[in-house]
């Protein structure tokens, strides 16, 4: 008999919200959301209750981020705009004009050798990607260009993850051309070039497992892993999914299990082990899963670390998942 796939635990719901484009957690027991309408929704997971909400701009919000005291958004069009905590609401520090019109999201980095130094990684004009610091506002913002005449054409660039190995910061970028660079942060050189994913629209990657997963348009996620010693991408197996269309993919801290969420608005759950199968998630009926997320630690309502995930269906679904 075919097991039956688990149920959440809550769904948040608000109708002023609408569509999710992107969600993250501040610390375990908030959760923020990001909507097409330009945005942020703050949801206290002690009460299941929207705490505040407030308007970015017009763009949609295709990324949030929480550092212990500010708030990063990415607009589409790619504007970055900073906020810090002011008593009970979030005050504009700063934005960052962007020129990225494509779906690459941004990504934010804690760079642990240089003692929790906050790094945004954000998609600039044509192929190029910003790094800025976060708490410093005086530092330099770093600009990779992949301007190297030997590299392939590449196009935009649609999706990357920062990581640390023996304590250097690298970037995976993966371009519209389906390759994939991994850039030396330190000195802004590129260390390898493969071709891996055509229009990837995700990648996550898990240093201590030394495995990663792409996905994007086709009905295929990839993973990868990286020959330690040289810094070389190696293209690994490929699972097949039931429809085509992949917008995010979240390895789960503990590494136990990564989600996938899909076009079809089915919510993935495989082993991180054995990359098999292990339930499809139903809940998002109407349009794709945008975003998904994972709590640091346990949520105290459920005693559990929690996967948030949201869409085109306007609300959020809360799981306790194989934990």
């Amino acid at each position: 008999m075919a097991v039956l796939p688990p149920d959440p635990v809550f769904s948040l719901r608000s109708p002023d919200m609408g569509a999710v484009n992107s969600l993250c957690f501040q610390e375990s027991d908030r959760l923020l959301a990001g909507t097409i309408k330009g945005s942020v929704f703050l949801w206290d997971l002690q009460t299941n209750r929207s705490a505040l909400h407030f308007e970015v701009g017009s763009d949609p919000i295709t990324s949030l981020h929480h550092t212990p005291d500010r708030l990063v958004t990415q607009q589409k069009g790619g504007t970055i705009t900073m906020f810090s905590i002011g008593g009970s609401s979030y005050v504009k520090e700063r934005s960052i004009p962007g020129n990225h019109m494509g779906f690459c999201r941004s990504a934010l980095h804690t760079n642990t050798s240089k003692t929790n130094e906050q790094l945004l990684f954000y998609p600039c004009e044509e192929s190029s990607i910003g790094v800025l610091h976060v708490t410093d506002a005086a530092a330099p913002t770093q600009i990779l260009v992949p301007d190297d005449p030997q590299l392939p054409k590449l196009g935009s660039v649609t999706c990357f993850k920062p990581f640390e190995c023996a304590s250097q910061l690298f970037l995976l970028a993966g371009y519209e051309s389906g390759h994939f660079l991994t850039w030396d942060i330190s000195s802004s050189v590129i260390l390898d070039v493969l071709e891996l994913a055509q229009d990837a629209t995700t990648v996550d990657y898990d240093p201590v497992t030394n495995r990663g997963i792409v996905g994007g348009p086709t009905d295929k996620l990839i993973s990868f892993s990286y020959q330690r010693s040289s810094m070389q991408l190696q293209r690994g197996s490929e699972l097949c999914i039931k429809n085509p269309g992949v917008n995010c993919v979240r390895i789960r801290p503990d590494q136990k299990v990564f989600a996938s969420a899909g076009w079809d608005g089915r919510i993935r759950i495989f082993s991180w082990k054995s990359l098999r199968p292990l339930a499809v998630l139903t809940q998002h009926k109407n349009g794709g899963v945008m975003d998904l997320a994972f709590s640091s630690q346990p949520v105290a309502m459920w005693r559990a670390p929690i996967m948030a995930a949201a869409g085109m269906d306007s609300q959020i679904s809360l799981w306790d998942l194989y934990n």
